[in-house]
């Protein structure tokens, strides 16, 4: 009998936790564990840990499988990383970093950097090949215009996965930004002007005002 420990943390952001379901299979070298329930109830900035035991030693762990599902209502889960221990006490870090919702499988690799030509098993092989094609349908691009730079292929950024998206504070903070600036400029008469500038010296002194501020600040 083989006892691995599981660290499962929640991000700490808000609504970050779920009371949705979520269970753990550890895929090592040698084989694989068996589902094993993390817990029902996740709170932001909170750890889980567990026992998952095997009937024998999996050998080195290459990567876990995030299961999530619900009974009722959806509810998403932000995971930030899982940490293994295993019985020889080697510690395998998994940094996820993403929201899973609905009824999904997460596949998170170890943390260590691995080059393709790294990838021996065939059980990694597939994971890279499965997460590029993820990427290049999620990343399709478009032409705005005649002559406009490419843009993604969506009518809304509400097409977009949520790991794709600006979180809710980092959305607030630009919505912001922007309110703020457009204010600055509608009491400087930027807005409404129907006249051309003078001279630059003109345009500088509108947009002097808002020199040095950077919108990534305030992202």
């Amino acid at each position: 009998m083989a006892i691995y420990k599981v660290t499962v943390a929640t991000g700490d952001m808000v609504e970050a936790g779920t009371k949705n379901f979520i269970s753990i299979t550890l895929v090592g070298s040698y084989g694989e564990s068996r589902q094993t329930t993390v817990s029902f109830f996740f709170q932001p900035g909170k750890e889980k840990s567990l026992s998952v035991h095997c009937g024998q030693d999996l050998g080195p762990i290459v990567l876990i499988r995030l299961h999530k599902w619900r009974l009722f209502l959806e509810d998403a889960w932000f995971c930030k990383d899982v940490r293994v221990t295993a019985p020889n006490g080697t510690l395998y870090r998994f940094p996820c970093y993403q929201w899973l919702e609905g009824v999904t499988t997460v596949e998170v690799r170890e943390g260590s950097g691995k080059k393709l030509v790294d990838d021996k098993l065939q059980i990694l092989k597939e994971h890279r090949r499965q997460e590029l094609a993820a990427r290049q349908e999620a990343y399709r691009w478009k032409n705005f215009a005649q002559g406009w730079p490419r843009c993604l292929s969506v009518d809304s950024i509400l097409e977009l996965d949520s790991n794709i998206q600006f979180s809710s504070i980092r959305a607030t903070n630009f919505t912001g930004f922007l309110i703020f600036q457009g204010a600055s400029h509608f009491l400087s008469g930027f807005l409404l002007r129907r006249t051309s500038w003078n001279s630059l010296d003109e345009m500088r002194t509108i947009f002097s005002r808002t020199r040095g501020r950077d919108i990534g600040g305030c992202l």
